[in-house]
């Protein structure tokens, strides 16, 4: 395959596919610029191996996580994180309540440590299944099921009130 082929499959697929690697990263990491870092990082990788590389979906996801994780665990990242005491700016809400779901569960998933927040992201806003899982983290599906049952627990644990009182309010 000449490299000017190459080159444009690879733009098709990043064209095709930033956006949803970008929220990928967003969500496993929790920050936009280090999203954008770990997008790039991760196709750059690709690109690199384009020809040798049979499933690019599958790869550019994995790559996405593992890059995501592991620029929340450089030391820059660390020494950067501002923790102030002021109050942080309001968020408006949008009307539906479905934005403000949104941004509570964001919040919620970014206390989460980083490898069980890339299972929840995984298993169910990507939808894989528990070996899918495990095989783009590369670790045991006992892994994963651990860390989706303990992941589930804490995000119930801090919806728990929130939730009870909207079910009563519903029924």
């Amino acid at each position: 395959m000449a490299v000017s082929e190459r080159e444009a499959e690879f733009r098709e697929f990043a064209g095709a596919r930033m956006e949803a690697l970008r929220g990928l990263a967003y969500l496993t990491c929790g920050d936009w610029q280090t999203a954008e870092d770990a997008v790039m990082s991760a196709l750059s990788k690709l690109y690199v191996k384009w020809n040798r590389i049979d499933n690019h979906d599958a790869y550019a996801r994995t790559a996405v996580v593992r890059a995501a994780i592991d620029e929340t665990r450089r030391p820059w990242w660390r020494r950067e994180r501002v923790h102030s005491h002021a109050m942080p700016d309001q968020v408006v809400p949008d009307g539906t309540g479905r934005v403000d779901d949104r941004l509570r569960l964001r919040e919620a998933l970014r206390h989460l440590p980083a490898r069980q927040r890339a299972v929840l992201v995984l298993r169910f806003l990507e939808g894989l299944s528990v070996q899918q899982t495990a095989a783009a983290l590369k670790c045991p599906e006992g892994t994963v099921k651990v860390y989706t049952s303990r992941g589930l627990a804490a995000l119930r644990q801090m919806f728990g009130t929130d939730l009870e009182a909207r079910h009563e309010a519903a029924v």
